[in-house]
């Protein structure tokens, strides 16, 4: 009686084990497709991410969380203006919508313009949804429609260049219209990912591929991947060529050269990170890290002291430091039948805005914060002009601004 008993508590034993196997299994397999990953192709690395206490213990903050008291303008105006850029006369706003256009505001009295699409496929029918361009009912539409990101001006010739997610570099003349295409491959792969963008004095244009293995609607997987197939490319209008300058870059993003031209900065949102590439000098064709970030960088913008405004979306966590250092974790982790909203909550994942100031050497000059995401949250660009900050986001349909200094 006693080895039975002995025998059925082993069963149980060995049985629980095995459920607790099959319930693991069937959480990685995912066969239902219930998780955020939907069956697909999950690779997960781990990052390249400096020490959270490094890092957190030295980021100064914003107690007075003083980006509350900035102004939400054109509110269901215009629909995630990710760039913001002025032409050569000083007009402007121009901003790239989720509906694929590039508009400009020309004033009270005529409101905003349609200044430029990416392709002659637009269509008023299928493109323009209004506010609902940032909403999902967009995406089925977005590879067709174009979605232009980062906006640059030749302040020479007054052409508009532009990063489509999806149609690559491209530009247009001072009175808009169709966007001509000028790079949509590098090194003989395609250029999945357009994201940024920034014209040297000679005329090349560097620019950014995010990923050569998701396109802009799958950018989340890319972080969650922490995959680097990212690009630095540069096109040459000379030869009408496009090379890859660097490789294997974990989401780069943002894009900004240096006042004296003799280096560039690139976000890599993934590592939340800035990284120098130097254009000339000793260290040329050289990269090293500029500045390690609280959070997740998007693009950065150079103002007249040849400083870096830097848009965040933040914060770091420890829980996501531990996902980052171990991809098996992450491997079963976000293949719980969950939101992937819900993973990051409960991770620890905030979404509020930290915008910073960084000299020419990486050091801090000004953080400015909106840490309960009242009034500003999902940023991606920060430009300075005339003692203002025109902030752009990528996901709501507004503009913030905030006088500065």
């Amino acid at each position: 009686m006693e080895k039975h008993s002995t025998y059925i508590e082993e069963l149980a034993k060995h049985s629980l084990i095995l459920l607790m196997a099959m319930g693991l299994g069937l959480i990685f397999m995912d066969p239902f497709q219930m998780g955020p990953l939907g069956g697909r192709d999950y690779r997960p690395v781990k990052h390249n991410v400096a020490p959270y206490r490094q890092v957190m213990d030295l980021w100064p903050r914003d107690n007075q969380s003083r980006l509350r008291n900035g102004k939400l303008e054109f509110v269901d105006e215009v629909y995630g203006p990710e760039s913001l850029e002025f032409d050569l006369e000083g007009r402007g706003p121009y901003t790239g919508l989720a509906d694929g256009r590039i508009v400009r505001w020309m004033g009270e009295s005529v409101g905003w313009e349609t200044f430029a699409i990416a392709t002659p496929s637009w269509s008023e029918k299928l493109c323009a949804n209004g506010i609902n361009s940032t909403t999902a009912k967009q995406s089925k539409h977005e590879q067709l429609c174009g979605r232009p990101l980062g906006l640059r001006f030749d302040r020479e010739k007054g052409d508009l260049y532009i990063a489509d997610a999806y149609y690559g570099l491209m530009t247009v003349g001072p009175k808009g219209g169709i966007a001509t295409p000028l790079a949509t491959h590098a090194g003989g792969k395609p250029i999945l990912f357009a994201n940024d963008l920034d014209i040297h004095r000679n005329g090349s244009i560097f620019f950014t591929d995010t990923s050569m293995r998701y396109n802009r609607l799958d950018h989340f997987f890319i972080l969650l991947e922490g995959e680097s197939t990212g690009r630095l490319l540069r096109y040459d209008p000379s030869s009408k060529t496009t090379h890859v300058v660097l490789d294997g870059l974990a989401f780069p993003n943002g894009v900004q050269i240096s006042r004296d031209q003799t280096f560039l900065i690139f976000t890599e949102t993934t590592n939340c990170r800035l990284m120098r590439y130097w254009l000339e000098g000793p260290k040329a064709g050289e990269v090293e890290v500029f500045a390690n970030l609280a959070g997740f960088p998007d693009n950065i913008r150079l103002n007249e002291k040849g400083q870096f405004w830097v848009a965040i979306d933040c914060c770091r966590t420890p829980a996501e430091e531990v996902l980052s250092h171990n991809p098996w974790i992450r491997s079963i982790y976000f293949r719980l039948p969950m939101k992937l909203n819900f993973l990051a909550y409960l991770v620890g994942m905030k979404t509020y805005t930290v915008i910073t100031l960084f000299d020419e050497r990486g050091e801090i000059l000004e953080v400015l914060e909106d840490q309960r995401g009242e009034v500003m949250k999902l940023v991606s660009e920060v430009k300075e002009v005339d003692g203002k900050l025109w902030i752009g986001t990528v996901a709501h349909n507004h503009i913030a601004t905030f006088p500065y200094p």
